[in-house]
């Protein structure tokens, strides 16, 4: 490519950061690199790159402090990668902002593909591209925004008001993961209860019609505890 998309490594531990960054210069990726919080604000004001790998456990601020001080004037895609697993902190990075999260150890396909849905996503918002209307193809499910209209194998799915709110909220964030209250909140409303059971028995009807095995979906994950991903497999 003419023109490198760069990727900044926030990541304290130099082996990990040499593994990460041997990764991306291998796939045609410009990268940066630092090991401290205060350094990461600084260059991702100063050189504004296209995509931030950020850890949590630096030694002179906590990632999730850079997340919200960044999320105050930036929308830059920022993708956490973590030893931390636990549930709590996953929803408590993604409702500060974070465009995704990875959990150490990760392989390097998985990486790849965060990265690009985080640049796809991240010029999607810029473009309006994809936004307002058009279509989203997963495979053999088909969402055509502007005419409300789902289709699996070229058969129309029936869908209720809700259940294809929720397909097409989940549909123009492939590939990202959405928090419940996120969900809840773009679906029911601001002051809407942020009780899960009313999300969970529309998933079910929406699984059920959609998929062809719904104990098994493939297109509609789960991130348990979480939320949901939509697949982001052409």
């Amino acid at each position: 490519m003419t023109n490198k998309a760069t990727v900044l490594i926030v990541e304290d531990e130099t082996a990990i950061s040499n593994f990460i960054s041997t990764i991306l210069t291998a796939n045609d990726y410009r990268t940066l690199r630092t090991e401290t919080g205060a350094s990461a604000i600084s260059m991702i004001s100063s050189h504004c790159p296209d995509v931030v790998l950020l850890d949590l456990g630096l030694p002179d601020m906590d990632g999730l402090e850079i997340l919200k001080a960044v999320r105050n004037w930036s929308g830059i895609p920022i993708i956490v990668v973590s030893a931390r697993g636990n549930e709590e902190e996953k929803v408590e990075a993604l409702d500060l902002g974070a465009d995704d999260y990875i959990t150490k150890p990760f392989g390097t396909s998985e990486l790849l593909a965060r990265i690009r849905t985080a640049i796809r996503h991240s010029i999607k918002m810029e473009t309006g591209e994809d936004i307002s209307g058009g279509m989203c193809i997963k495979g053999g499910l088909t969402i055509d925004f502007d005419k409300h209209i789902v289709t699996v194998d070229g058969t129309d799915v029936h869908l209720t008001q809700i259940e294809f709110k929720i397909v097409a909220l989940l549909a123009k964030h492939a590939g990202s993961v959405l928090t419940y209250a996120f969900i809840i909140n773009q679906i029911w409303g601001h002051f809407a209860q942020s009780d899960r059971q009313i999300l969970r028995v529309n998933m079910a009807n929406i699984r059920r019609k959609i998929e062809q095995n719904p104990a098994e979906p493939k297109y509609i994950l789960t991130e348990v505890g979480v939320g949901y991903r939509m697949c982001d497999e052409p």
